[in-house]
């Protein structure tokens, strides 16, 4: 109880967290938690997909590693995660402003790490270091993605003009940061290039700031809001 505890931990405080990033127009709990299932079913999709390459499992070289962290893992993951928040919540009536992108975005990211995060806390190598490991890497890791991803699907709603592009690169950063991220954690080849997965979140953490901030600023609700 006290793993599965730890396992749900995190992902549930990024959720509060994210909740209060909406400074203007409070969006409702119920449809942020359907938001946090639709992560959860997310995990599927990606997982069958990775079985289907699962000889690329244990890259060796750094051009597997590549295609492994990228092509397959960051793909797989980011693009589930994103046919979930642009097919059931970018229609809905509720996701009336830019930020909402970043809070629905996070809280299906935050269904997917939770999940994630059971399988590997309560799994044969698992225990209480693999839970306070990625309570402070892969849980953030996959709020800092979905951040990119939502951000510019939030934006996309309210500009026409740019529409496509925009969700298109919400798509693109969320891969490559992941793809970084994973690839220097992965390879082998070279181990103090691992430390290089944590500048990657560091600065992947510091353009999501400043991307919610800007979120936050183009709320049509900024002058008349209702919290």
């Amino acid at each position: 109880m006290a793993l599965l505890f730890l396992s749900l931990l995190p992902g549930l405080l990024i959720g509060i967290w994210v909740y209060y990033q909406d400074k203007y127009e409070k969006e409702p709990v119920g449809l942020m938690l359907r938001a946090f299932f639709y992560g959860c079913l997310s995990t599927i999709p990606a997982m069958v997909f990775q079985i289907i390459f699962k000889n690329f499992e244990n890259p060796e070289s750094l051009i597997e590693t590549a295609i492994f962290s990228f092509g397959i893992v960051a793909f797989s993951e980011e693009t589930s995660k994103f046919f979930f928040l642009r097919r059931y919540i970018y229609p809905h009536p509720e996701f009336d402003e830019p930020i909402d992108g970043v809070i629905y975005g996070t809280m299906i990211g935050m269904g997917f790490a939770t999940t994630e995060n059971i399988l590997y806390v309560l799994g044969e190598s698992g225990g209480f270091s693999t839970a306070i490991g990625r309570a402070f890497t892969a849980v953030p890791a996959h709020a800092i993605f979905a951040v990119f991803m939502g951000a510019y699907m939030g934006i996309a709603k309210f500009n026409k003009e740019s529409r496509k592009y925009m969700i298109l690169k919400g798509w693109i950063l969320a891969v490559l940061f992941h793809g970084l991220y994973d690839f220097f954690l992965m390879q082998k080849a070279h181990q103090e290039l691992m430390g290089l997965s944590i500048l990657t979140l560091i600065w992947g953490w510091v353009l999501a700031k400043r991307i919610i901030k800007i979120s936050q600023e183009l709320s049509p609700f900024k002058n008349n809001p209702k919290v």
